[in-house]
């Protein structure tokens, strides 16, 4: 990796500032000692508000206290319910459920041929919009979309005769930029949701989340997105390139990553979309087949699809177990079933980091939760904002914004949402506003500053592609290049959030954009 000397500016105050960040696993640990030290001061005052749902015998609001976190009662629920709390911390299980099945479909090769087999053979002049669009699909496929459309991409465009740089930035802005935007909901989606249901509960202790939650948003970002990034990359980034001739050790990368799939690879992903096209057929079954067993007969017409939606976590783990095997099985990258156990093994092994996080994560949660304070911001937070009139869709735009400021110094998406989502979750649900519309609008703050960030944590990797291809390429390069795809998905993020909640549009199947609290 070439030497770069110390950034000036305010990306090198970004880069010095987040570099002393600790480690997020101990920000949570110093958070939780924060957030002692106010429950006691809260208490101390008697801090308190109304509940905005519970009433008494009488009549009159219940009221909700600030509760101390060193209380006899709150000491004693965090030794004992310490494996409660952790196991039951709502992202946790959806995750590994997910993860469980992705994780064969990613080490069997089936996310990387199908990514191949999607942008090899684009025209020339359709090359970026394929290369993006398969680049936010392959969020799916989590980190292998980083560590293999995103240098495949740079190959493709240097045999297409196109400056490899280009389809580089193109893939990150894809793979990260669009880092929410997709076609389906995934590993992703069950992350956020999860940590949105904790949030939610404070208010409404029946509320569950619905991993579909933002489906149709996250569909619609994909279609925005798609001409932003296509627009930035042929009529700004790639002409400020300029031309390039592969020579050397570059000019074998691209006979190399040029080559066609094999007859084994393209037989495998035949089966790997007969294998999910039966799994689909399958679900369909379960929900208007006989006995219907996703759908709740009893259930306000409203609520009867439920079930199904709460059945989607095991329904993407069923989706890449099986066409991740029926396309091993083709490719000879699974010989027996011993391999499918070593896979999910292996990918059991990749969320060693997420688990000690999701630790730390689940008791600032759950301890944010015992102190009350939570509710008391939110309700004094709707009180502010109910008060201030702004409208919502400007409401919204803000937290867009703030999380696009707060994602510059920690990159982790569910360590973010796990902090800001005690607070947005409710306060915006005493306004009427559903935790699906927050999810999104957090989601699209979330994505839009991830490439411009050397904090976030595939940055150095892609000034390594880039470094194949051109030696003196350096960070402050790479972030200039990423700073116009940056503010364009900010704005047409932003642009889409307001239309969309102007328009009133539901975000995804049975998630609409409002929400009643029940009645008491």
């Amino acid at each position: 990796m070439a030497e770069r000397g110390a950034q000036k500016g305010f990306l090198g105050w970004v880069e010095r500032t987040g570099n002393r960040l600790p480690d997020p696993v101990f920000i949570f640990f110093y958070l939780i000692l924060g957030l002692v030290a106010v429950s006691v001061l809260a208490a101390a005052t008697g801090l308190s508000v109304p509940h905005p749902t519970q009433v008494n015998d009488l009549g009159a609001p219940v009221m909700i206290d600030a509760a101390s976190l060193l209380s006899a009662g709150n000491i004693q629920r965090l030794w004992v319910e310490m494996p409660a709390t952790f196991t039951h911390f709502h992202p946790l299980g959806y995750v590994l459920v997910v993860m469980l099945g992705a994780g064969i479909a990613e080490r069997s090769g089936l996310f990387g041929a199908a990514m191949r087999a999607a942008v090899r053979n684009a025209p020339k002049f359709l090359l970026t919009p394929m290369v993006a669009l398969v680049a936010m699909i392959g969020n799916l496929a989590a980190d292998a979309a980083y560590v293999v459309l995103i240098p495949l991409a740079g190959v493709l465009y240097a045999a297409a005769g196109r400056h490899p740089i280009a389809g580089i930035a193109a893939a990150f802005a894809g793979v990260s930029g669009g880092f929410s935007a997709n076609l389906l909901p995934g590993q992703l989606d069950a992350l956020l949701f999860g940590i949105t249901e904790a949030a939610a509960e404070a208010i409404v202790p029946s509320w569950d989340a619905n991993i579909a939650g933002n489906w149709y948003f996250i569909f619609a970002m994909t279609f925005v997105f798609l001409p932003v990034i296509w627009f930035v990359t042929d009529r700004i980034i790639e002409p400020r390139l300029g031309g390039y001739v592969p020579e050397g050790p570059a000019g074998e990368m691209v006979k190399d990553g040029d080559k066609p799939l094999t007859a084994d690879q393209k037989k495998g992903l035949i089966r790997a979309l007969i294998a999910s096209l039966l799994v689909c057929a399958l679900w369909v079954l379960f929900t208007v087949g006989p006995g219907t067993p996703l759908i709740d007969e009893t259930a306000r017409p409203e609520a009867r699809l439920s079930p199904f939606y709460r059945s989607l976590v095991a329904g993407f783990f069923i989706l890449f177990m099986a066409a991740g095997w029926a396309y091993g099985k083709a490719a000879g990258t699974v010989k027996t079933h011993r391999d499918i156990v070593r896979m999910m093994s292996e990918a059991m092994g990749d969320l060693a980091y997420y688990l000690v996080l999701a630790f730390a994560a689940a008791h600032f949660v759950a301890m944010f939760a015992w102190s009350n304070l939570g509710l008391i911001f939110a309700v004094n937070g709707a009180d502010f904002i109910q008060g201030s009139g702004l409208p919502m869709p400007l409401t919204l735009a803000l937290i867009v914004l703030l999380t696009g400021l707060v994602n510059l110094f920690v990159g982790s998406a569910s360590a973010k949402w796990a902090l800001l989502a005690p607070v947005l979750i409710p306060m915006l649900m005493l306004l009427g506003v559903s935790p699906e519309t927050t999810t999104a609008a957090y989601r699209v703050g979330d994505s839009a500053t991830n490439i411009i960030t050397p904090l976030m944590v595939y940055f150095p990797l892609i000034l390594t592609f880039c470094q194949r291809w051109q030696k003196d390429y350096g960070l402050g390069s790479l972030t200039a290049t990423m700073i116009p795809y940056s503010l364009f998905l900010m704005v047409s993020g932003l642009v889409l959030v307001m239309i969309w909640v102007t328009l009133g549009l539901p975000l995804g199947p049975g998630a609409e954009l409002h929400y009643e609290l029940p009645a008491q």
